[in-house]
């Protein structure tokens, strides 16, 4: 009984055992990535990542299946559905991307539901092994790389830190200072004068680790000049 639901679960043609046994297996394997997704807090979780997986599944078995059950396209090509399912997948790759005042976040979650689909894939065409090392992969990147990032401050990226102060600013050598005592790169800055109030705002474009926090730096730049505000985005339009 076992060995004959071995030979249908590991057969090439496509029959109710393997065609149950490989959604089920894309729907847990969707579901570990889903879970670290939604630890992080991402857009799409445990529910988008197994129908994805399954998804993808589903749409190899059908390839699959075509040609074996329709006997005038036994030459034809069973990847021609499954093929569709990477151009198809880029909407919601796209999706998860957040574009906000010229910053893409997202970026690792589309990944994500990209190798996830093919993962699903892997699973229809009958490849065990192969799927579930490729989970096991995709959680070492996005767990322990993700660990190792935060570790050795690995990465960068450009911050926009906006300073209004009272009063007329001529030298910002100060400023320059306390980014350079808190390892931040200042790359470029732009001074507006209000005259009429008798203010300045310094928009500052700066540099620093990815994990870097900004706080202490914020505290320190309020301290050179009386501060009516400080705002800190990862970038702004000038």
């Amino acid at each position: 009984m076992l060995h004959r639901l071995y030979e249908d679960i590991t057969a090439l043609d496509v029959n109710l055992a393997n065609t149950l046994f490989r959604m089920l297996l894309s729907m847990a394997l969707g579901v570990v990535v889903g879970a670290e997704r939604k630890r992080k807090g991402q857009i799409a979780g445990i529910r988008t990542f197994a129908l994805i997986t399954m998804g993808a599944c589903l749409a190899m078995l059908l390839s699959i299946y075509v040609p074996q059950v329709y006997l005038g396209l036994k030459n034809g090509d069973p990847g021609r559905i499954a093929a569709q399912v990477i151009t198809g997948i880029g909407f919601l790759g796209g999706g998860a991307m957040i574009r906000a005042k010229g910053s893409v976040k997202g970026l690792t979650t589309a990944a994500g539901i990209w190798i996830a689909a093919i993962i699903g894939m892997a699973v229809g065409v009958g490849m065990y092994v192969a799927a579930i090392c490729s989970t096991v992969l995709i959680l070492v990147v996005l767990v322990m790389f993700d660990w190792y990032e935060h570790w050795q401050s690995v990465g960068q990226e450009s911050k926009a830190i906006n300073v209004r102060v009272k009063g007329i600013v001529s030298d910002i050598s100060p400023y320059r200072r306390v980014f350079a005592d808190n390892q931040i790169h200042l790359s470029t800055f732009f001074v507006e004068y209000n005259y009429s109030a008798d203010s300045t705002e310094l928009s500052f474009l700066v540099l620093g680790h990815s994990h870097a926090d900004y706080l202490p730096l914020l505290a320190a730049l309020r301290m050179v000049e009386p501060t009516i505000s400080i705002t800190l985005s990862s970038q702004t339009e000038i």
